[in-house]
């Protein structure tokens, strides 16, 4: 059974990023705060350039600051504080022109 629990954007974002993996050399740009069967819930806050790979689960992310171009299957999207975009499982996405106080919420479905 999980646990109700609270957390604090600033917190979640203070040890970002996290050490470098080979996937993300700059440093791993995002923290999972909840992890349960149905959801996984993270703060992302990519600098430089956005690594990932199309997910095997829908998500969907909300802007907390800053801006970037969110690209979907190749088409160019303005993306910023209070946007929301959901994007389904299996399709090709990224963060370009990323702001250097850019931060969003993702939320994993499934």
């Amino acid at each position: 059974m999980s646990t109700a629990r609270i957390h604090r954007l600033a917190e979640a974002l203070r040890p970002l990023p996290l050490p470098p993996t080979g996937k993300w050399p700059e440093g791993e740009p995002y923290q999972c705060l909840v992890n349960e069967p149905g959801a996984q819930i993270l703060v992302f806050a990519p600098r430089g350039t956005d690594h990932q790979t199309p997910h095997t689960r829908d998500e969907a992310y909300v802007g907390v600051s800053g801006r970037a171009v969110l690209e979907i299957e190749g088409e160019r999207h303005q993306f910023a504080a209070g946007d929301m975009a959901w994007i389904p499982r299996n399709t090709d996405h990224r963060f370009v022109d990323i702001s250097d106080d850019f931060v969003t919420w993702v939320i994993f479905f499934g």
